[in-house]
Protein backbone atom coordinates (compact mmCIF):
# COMPACT_ATOMS: atom_id res chain seq x y z
CA UNK A 1 0.00 0.00 0.00
CA UNK A 2 2.96 2.02 0.88
CA UNK A 3 4.57 1.86 -2.49
CA UNK A 4 1.08 2.20 -4.19
CA UNK A 5 0.58 5.73 -2.52
CA UNK A 6 4.21 7.15 -3.83
CA UNK A 7 3.56 6.22 -6.83
CA UNK A 8 0.22 8.10 -7.12
CA UNK A 9 1.98 11.03 -5.84
CA UNK A 10 4.62 10.95 -8.25
CA UNK A 11 2.03 10.86 -11.01
CA UNK A 12 -0.21 13.71 -9.50
CA UNK A 13 2.69 16.03 -8.96
CA UNK A 14 3.88 15.28 -12.75
CA UNK A 15 0.01 16.34 -13.79
CA UNK A 16 0.18 19.03 -11.66
CA UNK A 17 3.54 20.49 -13.23
CA UNK A 18 2.11 19.58 -16.88
CA UNK A 19 -1.40 21.68 -16.35
CA UNK A 20 0.45 24.39 -15.20
CA UNK A 21 3.07 24.35 -17.81
CA UNK A 22 -0.24 24.12 -20.49
CA UNK A 23 -1.79 27.41 -18.49
CA UNK A 24 1.52 29.58 -18.83
CA UNK A 25 1.37 28.99 -22.91
CA UNK A 26 -1.74 29.70 -23.07
CA UNK A 27 -1.25 33.09 -21.16
CA UNK A 28 1.63 33.84 -23.47
CA UNK A 29 -0.30 32.96 -26.62
CA UNK A 30 -2.82 35.38 -25.84
CA UNK A 31 -0.46 37.88 -24.49
CA UNK A 32 1.32 37.37 -28.10
CA UNK A 33 -2.31 37.53 -30.32
CA UNK A 34 -3.04 40.93 -28.16
CA UNK A 35 0.15 42.49 -28.94
CA UNK A 36 -0.04 41.40 -32.46
CA UNK A 37 -3.21 42.94 -32.62
CA UNK A 38 -2.18 46.68 -31.51
CA UNK A 39 1.31 46.26 -33.77
CA UNK A 40 -0.87 45.45 -36.95
CA UNK A 41 -2.91 48.22 -36.40
CA UNK A 42 0.01 50.63 -35.61
CA UNK A 43 2.00 49.53 -38.56
CA UNK A 44 -1.55 49.89 -40.69
CA UNK A 45 -1.60 53.58 -39.68
CA UNK A 46 2.02 53.90 -40.87
CA UNK A 47 1.69 52.61 -44.11
CA UNK A 48 -1.05 54.96 -44.81
CA UNK A 49 0.48 57.86 -43.82
CA UNK A 50 3.61 56.48 -45.93
CA UNK A 51 1.50 55.86 -49.56
CA UNK A 52 3.36 57.45 -51.50
CA UNK A 53 7.23 55.24 -50.82
CA UNK A 54 5.37 52.49 -52.35
CA UNK A 55 2.83 54.12 -55.22
CA UNK A 56 4.16 55.32 -58.45
CA UNK A 57 3.18 59.09 -58.63
CA UNK A 58 -0.54 57.06 -58.00
CA UNK A 59 -2.75 56.88 -60.94
CA UNK A 60 -4.80 60.24 -60.45
CA UNK A 61 -7.89 61.32 -62.82
CA UNK A 62 -8.78 64.14 -62.08
CA UNK A 63 -8.10 65.36 -58.07
CA UNK A 64 -6.50 63.14 -55.44
CA UNK A 65 -8.63 61.76 -52.87
CA UNK A 66 -8.26 59.41 -50.32
CA UNK A 67 -11.31 57.46 -51.35
CA UNK A 68 -9.45 56.82 -54.90
CA UNK A 69 -6.33 55.29 -53.15
CA UNK A 70 -5.99 51.49 -52.72
CA UNK A 71 -5.15 51.11 -49.51
CA UNK A 72 -1.83 49.03 -48.34
CA UNK A 73 -1.01 45.99 -45.91
CA UNK A 74 2.08 45.14 -44.41
CA UNK A 75 2.07 42.41 -46.76
CA UNK A 76 2.01 44.45 -50.09
CA UNK A 77 4.81 46.11 -48.73
CA UNK A 78 7.03 43.15 -47.71
CA UNK A 79 6.55 42.30 -51.01
CA UNK A 80 7.52 45.37 -52.74
CA UNK A 81 10.63 45.87 -50.81
CA UNK A 82 11.36 42.01 -51.91
CA UNK A 83 10.86 43.06 -55.37
CA UNK A 84 13.14 46.07 -54.62
CA UNK A 85 15.73 44.08 -53.63
CA UNK A 86 15.65 42.07 -56.81
CA UNK A 87 15.49 44.69 -59.24
CA UNK A 88 18.53 45.53 -60.91
CA UNK A 89 18.64 46.79 -64.44
CA UNK A 90 15.80 48.67 -63.80
CA UNK A 91 14.37 50.95 -61.64
CA UNK A 92 10.58 50.43 -61.69
CA UNK A 93 9.93 48.42 -58.87
CA UNK A 94 12.47 50.47 -56.41
CA UNK A 95 10.21 51.73 -53.76
CA UNK A 96 12.42 54.55 -52.42
CA UNK A 97 11.65 56.67 -56.11
CA UNK A 98 7.96 56.49 -55.93
CA UNK A 99 6.82 59.68 -55.03
CA UNK A 100 2.98 61.37 -55.14
CA UNK A 101 3.12 64.40 -56.66
CA UNK A 102 0.22 65.92 -55.07
CA UNK A 103 1.64 69.79 -53.37
CA UNK A 104 2.35 69.73 -50.10
CA UNK A 105 0.56 71.95 -48.16
CA UNK A 106 2.53 72.03 -44.86
CA UNK A 107 6.00 73.70 -45.72
CA UNK A 108 7.06 72.90 -42.35
CA UNK A 109 9.26 70.09 -43.04
CA UNK A 110 11.15 72.27 -46.27
CA UNK A 111 14.69 73.23 -45.05
CA UNK A 112 16.12 75.85 -47.57
CA UNK A 113 19.41 76.43 -48.41
CA UNK A 114 19.93 80.13 -47.83
CA UNK A 115 22.37 80.53 -50.71
CA UNK A 116 20.80 78.20 -52.86
CA UNK A 117 20.63 79.67 -55.85
CA UNK A 118 23.70 80.83 -56.90
CA UNK A 119 26.36 79.63 -54.52
CA UNK A 120 27.69 76.96 -56.58
CA UNK A 121 31.22 78.01 -57.36
CA UNK A 122 30.60 79.43 -60.84
CA UNK A 123 33.94 82.08 -60.23
CA UNK A 124 36.38 79.40 -59.64
CA UNK A 125 38.75 78.60 -62.26
CA UNK A 126 37.42 75.28 -64.53
CA UNK A 127 40.34 73.16 -65.73
CA UNK A 128 39.75 72.61 -69.56
CA UNK A 129 37.72 68.83 -70.67
CA UNK A 130 39.30 67.17 -73.25
CA UNK A 131 37.00 66.80 -75.73
CA UNK A 132 39.24 64.04 -77.96
CA UNK A 133 39.98 61.37 -75.32
CA UNK A 134 39.75 57.39 -75.50
CA UNK A 135 36.29 56.21 -73.17
CA UNK A 136 36.14 52.84 -72.20
CA UNK A 137 32.97 51.70 -70.15
CA UNK A 138 34.16 49.52 -67.25
CA UNK A 139 32.66 46.05 -66.83
CA UNK A 140 30.09 45.74 -64.32
CA UNK A 141 27.68 43.22 -62.11
CA UNK A 142 24.94 44.16 -64.58
CA UNK A 143 23.82 43.88 -67.94
CA UNK A 144 22.90 47.02 -70.01
CA UNK A 145 18.98 46.46 -71.10
CA UNK A 146 16.74 48.18 -73.53
CA UNK A 147 14.42 47.54 -76.02
CA UNK A 148 14.21 50.21 -78.22
CA UNK A 149 16.74 52.44 -80.23
CA UNK A 150 16.81 56.01 -81.96
CA UNK A 151 19.82 57.48 -83.63
CA UNK A 152 22.13 54.50 -82.24
CA UNK A 153 20.91 56.26 -78.32
CA UNK A 154 19.46 53.29 -76.29
CA UNK A 155 15.95 53.51 -74.43
CA UNK A 156 14.34 50.76 -71.89
CA UNK A 157 10.75 51.86 -72.66
CA UNK A 158 9.02 50.53 -69.07
CA UNK A 159 5.71 52.19 -70.63
CA UNK A 160 3.19 50.68 -72.28
CA UNK A 161 3.80 53.42 -75.24
CA UNK A 162 5.00 51.71 -78.38
CA UNK A 163 7.80 54.01 -79.52
CA UNK A 164 7.90 52.33 -83.05
CA UNK A 165 4.19 53.69 -83.41
CA UNK A 166 5.76 57.40 -82.48
CA UNK A 167 7.52 59.68 -84.56
CA UNK A 168 10.52 61.05 -82.70
CA UNK A 169 12.93 63.63 -84.01
CA UNK A 170 15.37 64.88 -81.87
CA UNK A 171 16.76 66.36 -85.10
CA UNK A 172 13.95 69.13 -84.55
CA UNK A 173 14.70 69.66 -80.72
CA UNK A 174 16.49 73.87 -80.51
CA UNK A 175 17.52 75.58 -77.52
CA UNK A 176 15.50 78.88 -77.12
CA UNK A 177 18.00 80.19 -74.58
CA UNK A 178 21.06 78.90 -72.42
CA UNK A 179 19.15 79.17 -69.23
CA UNK A 180 19.12 76.21 -67.01
CA UNK A 181 17.50 75.20 -63.73
CA UNK A 182 19.53 72.61 -61.59
CA UNK A 183 17.85 71.28 -58.56
CA UNK A 184 17.55 67.89 -56.58
CA UNK A 185 14.60 66.34 -55.46
CA UNK A 186 16.26 64.09 -52.86
CA UNK A 187 19.21 66.44 -51.57
CA UNK A 188 20.24 64.41 -49.51
CA UNK A 189 21.65 61.47 -51.60
CA UNK A 190 25.20 60.82 -51.34
CA UNK A 191 27.64 58.08 -52.15
CA UNK A 192 30.19 55.80 -51.08
CA UNK A 193 32.93 57.79 -48.26
CA UNK A 194 36.68 58.14 -49.50
CA UNK A 195 39.71 59.82 -47.47
CA UNK A 196 38.51 62.98 -49.09
CA UNK A 197 35.03 63.04 -48.84
CA UNK A 198 33.98 61.71 -45.33
CA UNK A 199 30.35 63.05 -43.95
CA UNK A 200 28.22 62.59 -41.05
CA UNK A 201 25.31 60.03 -42.69
CA UNK A 202 21.89 61.32 -41.98
CA UNK A 203 20.79 57.77 -43.26
CA UNK A 204 21.36 55.12 -45.79
CA UNK A 205 23.99 56.80 -47.83
CA UNK A 206 22.46 60.05 -47.35
CA UNK A 207 23.52 63.33 -45.76
CA UNK A 208 22.41 66.74 -45.23
CA UNK A 209 25.86 68.45 -45.86
CA UNK A 210 25.60 70.11 -49.06
CA UNK A 211 29.51 69.43 -49.68
CA UNK A 212 28.88 65.50 -49.88
CA UNK A 213 25.45 64.65 -51.83
CA UNK A 214 24.11 65.62 -54.59
CA UNK A 215 24.12 68.77 -53.99
CA UNK A 216 27.79 68.98 -54.19
CA UNK A 217 27.38 67.49 -57.68
CA UNK A 218 24.90 69.70 -59.33
CA UNK A 219 27.49 72.75 -58.01
CA UNK A 220 30.33 71.68 -60.63
CA UNK A 221 27.53 70.78 -62.83
CA UNK A 222 26.78 74.57 -62.20
CA UNK A 223 30.65 75.56 -62.22
CA UNK A 224 31.36 74.22 -65.90
CA UNK A 225 28.02 75.25 -67.49
CA UNK A 226 28.44 78.86 -66.69
CA UNK A 227 32.12 78.52 -67.74
CA UNK A 228 30.20 77.37 -71.42
CA UNK A 229 28.04 80.89 -70.97
CA UNK A 230 24.84 79.02 -69.45
CA UNK A 231 23.07 81.14 -66.92
CA UNK A 232 22.33 78.64 -64.18
CA UNK A 233 20.15 79.22 -61.60
CA UNK A 234 21.08 75.79 -59.04
CA UNK A 235 18.52 75.33 -55.89
CA UNK A 236 19.45 73.33 -53.04
CA UNK A 237 16.31 73.15 -51.12
CA UNK A 238 16.29 70.02 -48.70
CA UNK A 239 13.14 68.73 -50.26
CA UNK A 240 13.58 65.20 -48.92
CA UNK A 241 14.56 65.84 -45.30
CA UNK A 242 13.48 65.80 -42.67
CA UNK A 243 10.60 64.15 -44.48
CA UNK A 244 11.05 62.10 -47.70
CA UNK A 245 7.71 61.43 -47.76
CA UNK A 246 6.09 64.27 -50.52
CA UNK A 247 9.26 64.96 -51.91
CA UNK A 248 8.58 65.36 -55.77
CA UNK A 249 5.43 67.54 -54.01
CA UNK A 250 8.06 70.09 -52.73
CA UNK A 251 10.23 70.13 -55.54
CA UNK A 252 7.56 70.80 -57.70
CA UNK A 253 6.78 73.80 -55.70
CA UNK A 254 10.15 75.27 -55.54
CA UNK A 255 10.63 75.23 -59.20
CA UNK A 256 7.31 76.28 -60.31
CA UNK A 257 8.02 79.38 -57.94
CA UNK A 258 11.53 80.17 -60.08
CA UNK A 259 9.83 80.16 -62.96
CA UNK A 260 6.98 82.18 -61.63
CA UNK A 261 9.51 85.03 -60.62
CA UNK A 262 10.36 85.26 -63.91
CA UNK A 263 13.54 82.88 -64.77
CA UNK A 264 12.34 81.40 -68.05
CA UNK A 265 15.06 78.19 -68.19
CA UNK A 266 14.64 76.07 -71.45
CA UNK A 267 16.77 73.46 -69.68
CA UNK A 268 15.70 71.66 -65.97
CA UNK A 269 17.87 68.77 -64.20
CA UNK A 270 16.53 67.06 -61.15
CA UNK A 271 19.79 65.87 -60.64
CA UNK A 272 19.76 62.46 -58.78
CA UNK A 273 21.96 59.38 -57.77
CA UNK A 274 20.57 55.89 -58.49
CA UNK A 275 19.44 54.26 -55.83
CA UNK A 276 19.60 50.97 -56.99
CA UNK A 277 19.66 48.39 -53.67
CA UNK A 278 22.58 46.77 -54.64
CA UNK A 279 25.10 49.15 -52.55
CA UNK A 280 28.18 47.69 -54.32
CA UNK A 281 26.85 48.87 -57.92
CA UNK A 282 29.93 51.57 -59.52
CA UNK A 283 28.42 52.44 -63.24
CA UNK A 284 31.45 54.33 -64.77
CA UNK A 285 33.79 55.44 -67.62
CA UNK A 286 37.16 55.84 -68.10
CA UNK A 287 38.05 58.84 -70.29
CA UNK A 288 41.65 59.37 -71.17
CA UNK A 289 43.27 58.38 -67.58
CA UNK A 290 39.98 59.14 -65.76
CA UNK A 291 36.99 57.13 -64.00
CA UNK A 292 33.98 58.75 -64.05
CA UNK A 293 30.50 57.80 -63.14
CA UNK A 294 28.36 56.78 -66.05
CA UNK A 295 24.56 59.06 -66.30
CA UNK A 296 21.49 57.94 -66.93
CA UNK A 297 18.58 59.92 -68.36
CA UNK A 298 15.00 59.01 -66.73
CA UNK A 299 12.13 60.32 -68.77
CA UNK A 300 8.96 60.82 -67.43
CA UNK A 301 5.61 60.50 -69.34
CA UNK A 302 2.18 61.21 -68.62
CA UNK A 303 1.42 56.72 -68.48
CA UNK A 304 0.20 57.23 -64.16
CA UNK A 305 -2.53 59.14 -65.96
CA UNK A 306 -1.14 62.66 -64.58
CA UNK A 307 -1.22 65.60 -67.70
CA UNK A 308 1.89 65.51 -69.59
CA UNK A 309 2.19 66.87 -73.06
CA UNK A 310 5.44 67.24 -72.86
CA UNK A 311 7.38 64.27 -72.40
CA UNK A 312 7.80 63.62 -76.20
CA UNK A 313 9.75 66.64 -76.86
CA UNK A 314 11.41 65.77 -73.13
CA UNK A 315 12.48 62.35 -74.47
CA UNK A 316 14.19 63.69 -77.80
CA UNK A 317 15.78 66.57 -76.19
CA UNK A 318 17.50 63.61 -73.91
CA UNK A 319 17.82 61.63 -76.91
CA UNK A 320 19.46 64.84 -78.76
CA UNK A 321 22.12 64.89 -75.65
CA UNK A 322 23.06 61.68 -75.14
CA UNK A 323 23.32 61.23 -79.13
CA UNK A 324 25.56 63.88 -78.82
CA UNK A 325 27.42 62.15 -75.61
CA UNK A 326 28.04 59.29 -77.56
CA UNK A 327 29.57 60.98 -79.99
CA UNK A 328 32.13 62.39 -77.63
CA UNK A 329 32.34 60.12 -74.85
CA UNK A 330 31.10 56.77 -75.59
CA UNK A 331 29.44 55.15 -72.80
CA UNK A 332 29.22 58.36 -70.43
CA UNK A 333 25.37 57.28 -70.51
CA UNK A 334 23.59 53.93 -70.01
CA UNK A 335 20.07 53.63 -71.92
CA UNK A 336 17.57 56.37 -71.58
CA UNK A 337 14.91 54.97 -69.12
CA UNK A 338 10.92 56.14 -69.83
CA UNK A 339 8.61 55.37 -67.36
CA UNK A 340 4.69 56.10 -66.39
CA UNK A 341 5.45 58.34 -63.57
CA UNK A 342 5.83 61.82 -64.42
CA UNK A 343 8.18 63.65 -62.39
CA UNK A 344 7.42 67.06 -62.15
CA UNK A 345 9.09 67.33 -66.03
CA UNK A 346 5.57 68.70 -67.31
CA UNK A 347 7.12 71.96 -66.27
CA UNK A 348 9.27 72.45 -69.85
CA UNK A 349 10.48 71.03 -73.11
CA UNK A 350 13.83 70.12 -71.83
CA UNK A 351 12.93 68.61 -68.36
CA UNK A 352 14.54 65.36 -67.68
CA UNK A 353 16.02 63.61 -64.25
CA UNK A 354 19.95 62.61 -64.27
CA UNK A 355 21.22 59.90 -61.90
CA UNK A 356 25.26 60.75 -61.92
CA UNK A 357 25.89 57.28 -60.74
CA UNK A 358 25.31 54.70 -58.04
CA UNK A 359 25.61 54.25 -54.32
CA UNK A 360 28.85 52.57 -55.07
CA UNK A 361 30.25 55.55 -56.69
CA UNK A 362 32.28 58.09 -55.22
CA UNK A 363 31.40 61.88 -55.11
CA UNK A 364 35.03 62.33 -56.98
CA UNK A 365 33.76 59.79 -59.82
CA UNK A 366 30.39 61.81 -60.16
CA UNK A 367 31.96 65.29 -60.06
CA UNK A 368 34.38 63.94 -62.97
CA UNK A 369 30.91 62.80 -64.72
CA UNK A 370 29.55 66.90 -64.44
CA UNK A 371 32.25 68.20 -66.01
CA UNK A 372 32.18 66.21 -69.04
CA UNK A 373 28.20 66.40 -69.36
CA UNK A 374 28.87 70.50 -69.03
CA UNK A 375 31.13 69.91 -72.72
CA UNK A 376 28.15 67.73 -73.67
CA UNK A 377 25.53 70.66 -73.09
CA UNK A 378 27.65 72.95 -74.47
CA UNK A 379 27.91 71.48 -78.23
CA UNK A 380 24.05 70.65 -78.12
CA UNK A 381 22.50 73.38 -80.33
Amino acid sequence: MVKVSVVSAKVLCRTSVKMFSIVVIFLILIGIINYSKIHFSKVQIETDKGISYLTDEITIMGDLRLDKIFRLTPTTILESELKASKSVSSRSEDFTQVENEMIVEDESNIEENVNNADDGGGEETVKEVATEATTEVQKSTYKEHYNHIVNGVKIKNETSFDLNEIELSPDNVKLKNKNVIIFHTHTCESYTQTENSKYEASGNYRTTDLNYNVAKVGDELEKYLKSYGFNVKHDKTYHDYPAYTGSYGRSLKTVSNILAKGYKADIIIDLHRDAMSDESYAPKVKIGDEYVSQLMFVIGTNGSGLEHSNWKRNLEYAIKVQEKANEMYPGLFKPIILRNARYNQHLSSKATIIEFGATGNTLEECEGAAKYLAKVLEHVE
